[in-house]
């Protein structure tokens, strides 16, 4: 079987019904610009169109086909980092702010893709975060307790509870909440929600500049310059004015795989095939089962690689995927992949997103290190940042912003 070296998502999605909007070619006035139209950016597009907030959305390729294309689609209710090492770093009360915010946004999100009517295969769905025996067994117990004290009401699953629902050998886990879901027609559902309430879309725009004059910000592309009072970066892409960001991120690329179809004798090895698992490998592989009997598997994340390299990275990459998942469930040794692709994203240097103003950018928001937290970060960030454009600020707003790495340093 040849590999398809395209995102799974993007890949099935029928051609002639892929949205196409036109590219930005004026001057144009607006109250918010966005940068960037992936989920994230779709999200606030459509969150400022419905508070009936002019808004333009610039996209540099196509809606949806970066890394959200790539994404894991599960809209989860915890961040990457777990709660006891944000409450390390931040103290308990803060910790637990942060995480409330986060399991409001992982409900929220589901609740608005159903009231705009969005059809992206939304249905519920557990994540299971799993353990090896041993000292990782007890460290994720800790991390259970240090939740359930906090107000939480995650639940653990113990060896053999995870081997008769999962088919998983681990000494035990957590269990949160959550949602799957198809991120591209998520992310271009919510931009022709935004579309239709009259949010200007541009697509094949990449933003060369964005200079501050005034009472606004010049958002400067190829073919014009959208003027507005607010700016929102929701995209990895390097703009030379945010070069004085970059010491706070760190730039990676993930990978992913699809199986083929799993016949029958290898589905009744696997489980029930009922929550996504996540394991405790450092970075974590994510493992989500889908309808059509695949399997999706992402991991092997490292560094970004010079795009000569792209191509015979992924194919090891791939092949790498595919045996930690031989090693996770033995009976789909053999199986092959027919989806591989990559995607960027950033981590941070605290390992939770940056989502709000920066003191020295006074006409710009962000929302950036979003990537590794699932797909309810893309609406905690487009709630967030409406609130702040509205002067409506939410208790614990300014905790996701770029000034608690200060007050904590």
């Amino acid at each position: 079987m040849k590999l398809r070296f395209a995102p799974y998502w993007y890949d099935r999605f029928p051609q002639r019904r892929r949205p196409a909007y036109p590219r930005q070619r004026s001057n144009i006035e607006s109250r918010v610009a966005i940068v960037g139209g992936g989920l994230t950016g779709c999200a606030c597009a459509s969150a400022l169109a419905a508070a009936r907030i002019p808004v333009v959305l610039l996209e540099a390729e196509r809606i949806g086909t970066g890394a959200t294309g790539g994404a894991v689609g599960l809209a989860r209710e915890d961040f990457e980092l777990s709660f006891t090492r944000t409450a390390a770093a931040y103290g308990l009360r803060a910790a637990r702010t942060l995480w409330q915010s986060m399991r409001r946004a992982s409900l929220d999100f589901p609740a608005a893709l159903r009231r705009l009517d969005i059809k992206c295969d939304l249905s519920p769905e557990d994540l299971l975060d799993i353990a090896p025996a041993g000292e990782p067994t007890r460290r994720a117990r800790r991390e259970y307790e240090a939740r359930r004290q906090a107000g939480f009401d995650h639940s653990w699953a113990t060896g053999a509870q995870l081997a008769r629902e999962a088919g998983v050998t681990a000494g035990g886990g957590i269990r949160t909440r959550g949602a799957a879901l198809d991120p591209y027609r998520a992310s271009v559902g919510l931009a022709a929600a935004a579309a239709a309430r009259g949010a200007a879309i541009f697509e094949h725009s990449p933003v060369r500049r964005l200079q501050s004059r005034g009472k606004g910000v010049d958002v400067v592309t190829r073919n014009g310059v959208v003027h507005a009072d607010w700016v929102i970066v929701a995209n990895t892409a390097s703009i030379p004015d945010l070069r004085a960001l970059r010491r706070h991120l760190h730039p990676r690329h993930g990978y992913a795989v699809i199986t083929a179809q799993l016949p029958a004798a290898i589905r009744k090895q696997v489980g029930a095939r009922s929550a996504s698992l996540r394991d405790w490998s450092a970075p974590p592989h994510l493992l989500r089962w889908l309808k059509d009997d695949r399997v999706l598997f992402a991991g092997a994340d490292q560094p970004p690689v010079s795009s000569r390299l792209e191509r015979q990275t992924l194919v090891q990459r791939s092949g790498q995927l595919m045996y930690e998942l031989s090693l996770l469930y033995p009976a789909i040794s053999g199986t092959q992949a027919e989806w591989g692709w990559s995607f960027g994203f950033d981590d941070t240097i605290d390992g939770l997103p940056y989502i709000g103003p920066h003191r020295n950018f006074p006409h710009h928001l962000f929302a950036l290190g979003l990537g590794r937290h699932g797909e309810s970060a893309a609406w905690l960030a487009a709630r967030l940042l409406l609130r702040h454009i509205e002067e409506q600020p939410a208790k614990g707003d300014d905790l996701f912003g770029f000034a608690r790495i200060l007050r904590a340093h």
